[in-house]
């Protein structure tokens, strides 16, 4: 095969995105900028699903962001953030030659033997690839997630034109200044396309999670993966929405896993799962019961600095304790500028929220008397409205995918109707606490997993 990149960052490639993303965006802001010009309001719910619509017939990373800026508490206006929930990411499937080609590609013209069996046609597909089923020579059973051509170019594309999005916000509402927010997006974004740093975060939650039996993480196919290709064993299990009516003790102990596959790695190594999708977690069963998580991927993953987790608990016992000086340490921890006690009384509305189950000492559930997809609005709209006395507040871009998946675990929580003790399980993965140890927790398991932390 021949060295040369033939999908890396193209101008051509760029080039038609750009006139595909730009043309169906681009209409959208106009129309909206037309309306502010008549002194008209541009936050409609028909301007809403304009830009819906546009960005509904484009596919791969665009609506891949388009998603998650919906995802992101208070990032879009409500009515923005409720029609680019509905979006699904999925890009058109490719057929079995188009498939062929693509492994070829990867592994080279003798690809199909190096397989027992291959499954041409996709068992799940995403925004930026397709997984296929397959097995060894020996019979094990593989996902191979396979990329979608020229993705790096799109995905460059698609974050020039993220701006339009957070244009839209600043020009309707400029409260919060979503600067560091787009910079964490499109970070993420790009580390996305990389599977063979993929590979590297599933090596690094195999040593994370190694001790917690309730949460399963596939073993990597090296030699069967590329840049663009990810083979993993298979993983069985089922969706997590049809455990909604199994028995509380059955629940419970599915939102327990989701818990400790969430916090374990971010309270010891200072590591998040930052990508929410109900598809990105399968329950396993044993014995005809369910007993724990499947975490299936692992593109989207933050490595935070020890001293953000130190701010985290910082934060956590300065609110138990009522220490107003904690409490501020932990924000400037964080890097909030301009500080004042009204603006750390505002920030703790978010903050009560968030950390309300962890605070109390009871069995209960994550929230009452509110949905899923609402769960987390109404506490970011009561930040949004205090901040406009207060505003602009720069939020430092380590919170997008902290906040994002925190609200998806909560939903999750909400779907299965769980009653823990968060206090006492969140206390448990605390126990102990250092910034130290995190540090040298954290350097250890990612150069035993071969990673460098990315900005």
């Amino acid at each position: 095969m021949s060295d040369r990149d033939t999908e890396a960052n193209r101008f051509s490639a760029r080039a038609a995105r750009y006139a595909r993303v730009g043309a169906n965006v681009g209409g959208v802001a106009a129309r909206i900028a037309g309306t502010r010009l008549l002194g008209l309001d541009g936050r409609n719910a028909s301007n809403a699903e304009a830009l819906a619509k546009a960005l509904g017939g484009l596919k791969g990373p665009i609506m891949k962001v388009a998603q998650l800026v919906a995802t992101i508490p208070d990032v879009v206006p409500p009515e923005y953030a409720a029609e680019l929930q509905k979006l699904q990411s999925q890009a058109p499937p490719m057929g079995a030659a188009f498939v062929k080609r693509r492994m070829m590609a990867e592994l080279g013209a003798s690809w199909r033997e190096r397989f027992g069996e291959f499954d041409l046609k996709p068992a799940a597909a995403a925004s930026l690839g397709q997984v296929h089923r397959a097995t060894t020579r020996d019979g094990a059973a593989l996902a191979c997630k396979l990329q979608y051509p020229d993705m790096e170019s799109a995905v460059e594309a698609d974050i020039a034109q993220l701006e339009i999005l957070f244009a839209l916000h600043r020009r309707m509402d400029p409260i919060i200044d979503t600067t560091e927010i787009a910079k964490e997006i499109g970070a993420r974004v790009r580390e996305e396309l990389d599977y063979q740093r993929e590979g590297k975060h599933i090596a690094l939650y195999r040593d994370m999670l190694a001790d917690t039996p309730e949460v399963r993480v596939p073993a990597l196919e090296a030699s069967l993966s590329t840049r663009r290709l990810l083979t993993m064993h298979w993983l069985e299990g089922d969706g997590i929405l049809t455990h909604k009516q199994d028995d509380q003790q059955a629940r419970d102990r599915i939102s327990t896993a989701m818990f400790r596959a969430w916090w374990r790695p971010f309270s010891h190594h200072g590591v998040i799962h930052g990508d929410p999708h109900l598809g990105n977690y399968t329950v396993f069963s044993e014995g005809g019961a369910a007993q724990g998580i499947n975490l299936l991927d692992y593109g989207c993953i933050r490595i935070f600095p020890p001293s953000f987790v130190g701010g985290v608990v910082d934060l956590y016992r300065g609110l138990l304790e009522g220490d107003e000086a904690r409490v501020v340490h932990a924000y400037e921890t964080w890097g909030f500028k301009g500080l004042t006690k009204d603006l750390v009384d505002t920030l703790n509305i978010w903050a009560r929220f968030i950390y309300g189950p962890l605070l109390e000492d009871r069995t209960r559930r994550i929230a009452e008397g509110v949905s899923p997809a609402e769960y987390g609005r109404r506490e970011a709209f009561r930040v949004h409205q205090a901040l406009k006395q207060k505003g602009p507040v720069t939020v430092p871009r380590e919170f997008v995918f902290m906040d994002r998946a925190a609200i998806g675990l909560g939903g999750v929580f909400l779907h299965l109707d769980a009653e823990l003790n968060f206090h006492r399980l969140f206390e448990a993965e605390i126990e102990g606490f250092k910034v130290e140890r995190i540090a040298a927790d954290q350097a250890s398991a990612m150069a035993r997993a071969g990673l460098v932390a990315s900005s």
